[in-house]
């Protein structure tokens, strides 16, 4: 889209037209949400009600659990037929499922237009700002090993010599986490690093020197607390606050100790290169390849590239049940069964096996738990807020978790119903425009699955 332009799209979290291309993407894809203009409005769960006490994932509602139904082939089918023709110029489509302890894949196309190779479960996209997801576990994961505080300030981790702004001193780790430090959308100076690279990698000439530099110039635009303003800015700092706490491990290999790796997520990292044995996409804006993405100055904001399969495993980890703690833990194989449905085939079965939980560690364990404790409710009914992820109660009591992402050649969204026992997870290699659909469909279908929408 044309930087011009200030035609919004659904999952954006602002103009695509007067900032680089969605790693934002934290809104319902059925409003534009509203902001907070003061404290008062960011109420932590219900009135006088302490949010860690608030329901979560292992507290159903109170209208139990889903009925068992199957993720059969007509049932898969008509929740992702929307999703086929959703996202055009791209060539490659992956959709999981999760429903009840059942999961299926709908896979379509190559990696990339005029070859490539057939997308499987395991082929990797970039997720944009689904990776802030994995930074909020992060956090979460840091404070339950008691490397950090909840509200540790973020000048305490930053590297030393940083320099703070004029009020900077008060932001905590829990309000970048939130969207609620004060800070802008992007660091200033980015935009003018830019140059040629608006279509095809806006960030990758804005380093962590120019990021931490950029910080001691920023004003912060409300009392940190106050008011919910989302900020790529933001989450980029705390990954270096991650960093700082865990004695200086770069971002992407902290974030594969502690959460990819104890989480079997093989085809997930925050680095470019694909591991070995798997396959990436080359994604593409108006059908035209776009190089590989790259944002080094806030990894933590949008570097993460991962499968449908492991974004789906992600979901299930996070509606648990969590499994108890081994203190020794040893993944072992991967065991999963990938399923390709084709719906031009229409194949016998649409169940896939899930595949057992890892045993993990406590702080991991506790992690995933917190990562899903409401901290704010937002105004005029626009649901609540956990550690990044936003949440939207349901007419039946349940709650939806979702996110989504994106890049200049890929549109992320992923979701979870941790009381309906339901999730799912969207790709495809074309980046976010006013005609891709991709978010607001994957929406509706993952309100469909819960049988709740």
């Amino acid at each position: 889209m044309p930087p011009t332009s200030r035609r919004r799209t659904h999952g954006d979290d602002g103009p695509t037209g007067t900032h680089p291309p969605a790693l934002h993407g934290p809104t319902d894809p059925n409003a534009q949400e509203q902001r907070p203009r003061h404290a008062r409005h960011a109420r932590r769960a219900r009135p006088g009600q302490d949010p860690r006490q608030a329901p979560g994932p292992d507290h159903h509602a109170s209208t139990g659990r889903s009925p068992k139904a199957s993720l059969d082939p007509a049932t898969v089918r008509r929740l992702t037929r929307p999703l086929l023709t959703a996202a055009p110029g791209a060539s490659a489509l992956a959709v999981g499922l999760h429903r009840d302890g059942q999961r299926a894949f709908v896979l379509r196309g190559t990696t990339a237009h005029g070859g490539g190779v057939p997308v499987g479960a395991a082929t990797r996209f970039e997720v944009g700002s689904v990776t802030k997801t994995f930074t909020a576990l992060l956090l979460a994961e840091q404070a339950g090993r008691g490397e950090l505080a909840w509200h540790t300030p973020l000048a305490a981790l930053l590297p030393p010599g940083t320099r703070m702004p004029r009020r900077g001193d008060a932001i905590t780790l829990t309000q970048l986490a939130t969207h609620t430090a004060g800070l802008p959308r992007l660091p200033p100076g980015l935009l003018g690093s830019i140059g040629t690279r608006w279509f095809s990698n806006p960030y990758a000439a804005f380093g962590a020197e120019d990021v931490l530099a950029a910080l001691a110039r920023t004003r912060v635009r409300s009392r940190p607390g106050s008011r919910v303003r989302y900020s790529n800015f933001g989450v980029g700092l705390l990954g270096y606050a991650l960093s700082g706490a865990a004695g200086g491990t770069p971002y992407g290999a902290l974030l594969a100790e502690r959460v990819l790796d104890p989480l079997r997520l093989r085809d997930t990292t925050a680095c470019a290169t694909p591991p070995a044995g798997t396959t990436q996409v080359t994604g593409h804006w108006h059908g035209r390849p776009r190089p590989p993405f790259h944002i080094p100055g806030l990894p933590a904001a949008g570097a993460v590239r991962s499968s449908v399969r492991d974004l789906l495993t992600v979901t299930e980890a996070l509606m648990g049940p969590y499994p108890d703690m081994d203190p020794n833990p040893n993944p072992g194989p991967n065991p999963y069964l990938d399923l390709d449905l084709d719906l031009a085939t229409d194949p016998d079965t649409a169940d896939a096996p899930v595949p057992p939980p890892a045993v993990l560690r406590s702080a991991l364990r506790s992690a995933l738990r917190e990562v899903t404790v409401p901290r704010l409710v937002r105004p005029h009914g626009q649901g609540q807020l956990a550690l990044v992820w936003n949440i939207r109660p349901r007419p039946d009591g349940s709650r939806l978790y979702h996110h989504s992402g994106g890049t200049r050649g890929c549109t992320a969204f992923i979701a979870f119903n941790p009381e309906r026992r339901t999730a799912l997870v969207a790709l495809a290699n074309t980046a976010p425009s006013w005609d891709n659909r991709l978010i607001q469909r994957a929406y509706e279908a993952v309100l469909h699955l819960a049988g709740s929408g």
